[in-house]
């Protein structure tokens, strides 16, 4: 880079030690995927009120970017913001749905390797993942995109790991998603994983979304809301976050709605996505999360209130959710 570029790469973020997030557009940017990336991690916050990202917008070549919607975004940075970012997101384009799209623009792949080696995370929200695998960062990793553009993304890019029926991926730093809310799910993600369950949870709450769906997740959910006439499994959910801290059988679930098991877990299943005892699971672990990031209980007290009924069971799942023990996990986000 010349020395133009190096003097501007210094002043792209302000150097005050938050996390640097660079989004990179395309022309036919994807709006509500670029404004995504700005609200969720432009909400999260210490507890005494200070920003603990700074997100900014950038492109190949700056200036006005045309959307998919009828507004145009102006760009004030080039690409030099990705040789300064600790992460680099890149959402989809409306172009990506064009089966009769070309190749990776080569100022798109040289744009791409200004981005430090094995210092800076890499996300994709919706078909931006096309452009990560056309840049091979994608070869040999898991990912996902968009349902509807699944069978393409195999055709083109057989070297990628690709799993249709998630809602995001995470790859050793590496992360796609599907398309428009699961880009949501994993910002609240990388959130969780920078500054654990609490801050995202707030983030959450400011959004108005659920805290927590995990990455497994289908997306691709049959009846998202219940049809007129078919009672939801709601009621169930908000009975069973009230008694977390007891073991619930999938009868008792069952029995909120007064269904039969069989008819409660489809349901179930249509609704969340996941199994009821999976859904179960998760949500023990983000209460088990909460509590050691914000109280003072003894991992056994926690254990019991999250509902894992001993300390060793709840290491074994937090283990292999987050693979970090719970003590490593107090560590590590136990505020001051």
């Amino acid at each position: 880079m010349d020395n133009m570029c190096e003097d501007r790469a210094m002043t792209v973020f302000a150097g005050d030690g938050r996390h640097r997030v660079a989004v990179l557009v395309r022309d036919r940017v994807l709006s509500f995927e670029l404004s995504i990336v700005h609200r969720i991690f432009g909400q999260a916050r210490t507890a005494a009120g200070a920003s603990l990202y700074e997100v900014v917008t950038c492109a190949l070549v700056p200036g006005e970017k045309r959307t998919d919607a009828d507004f145009p975004i102006t760009v004030v940075h080039g690409s030099e913001a990705l040789a300064e970012a600790d992460t680099v997101v890149v959402p989809g384009s409306a172009d990506d749905f064009d089966p009769h799209s070309g190749p990776l623009d080569p100022a798109l792949t040289a744009a791409l390797a200004r981005i430090r080696p094995g210092g800076t995370r890499i996300a994709s929200i919706c078909t931006g993942s096309f452009v990560l695998a056309a840049a091979g960062l994608l070869t040999g990793r898991r990912a996902t995109t968009h349902w509807r553009s699944s069978a393409r993304f195999r055709e083109r890019f057989p070297d990628v790991a690709f799993d249709v029926d998630v809602l995001y991926t995470d790859d050793d730093g590496v992360l796609t998603s599907a398309g428009a809310a699961a880009g949501i799910d994993l910002c609240l993600h990388m959130i969780r994983t920078d500054h654990g369950a609490a801050v995202a949870n707030e983030v959450a709450r400011g959004s108005v979304v659920p805290p927590h769906r995990e990455g497994g997740q289908a997306q691709y959910v049959q009846r998202p809301m219940p049809e007129p006439g078919i009672s939801s499994t709601g009621k169930a959910r908000q009975w069973a976050l009230a008694n977390l801290h007891r073991p619930i059988t999938l009868r008792e679930l069952a029995a909120q709605e007064s269904t039969s098991t069989r008819t409660f877990t489809r349901r179930f299943r249509d609704e969340v996505g996941t199994s009821p005892g999976r859904w179960l699971t998760q949500q023990r672990i983000e209460r088990a999360c909460a509590l050691l990031e914000c109280t003072d209980l003894s991992v056994d007290q926690v254990a019991a209130a999250a509902g894992f009924g001993t300390a060793g069971s709840m290491r074994l799942h937090l283990k292999a959710e987050l693979g970090v023990s719970p003590s490593a996990y107090r560590a590590t986000f136990r505020g001051p």
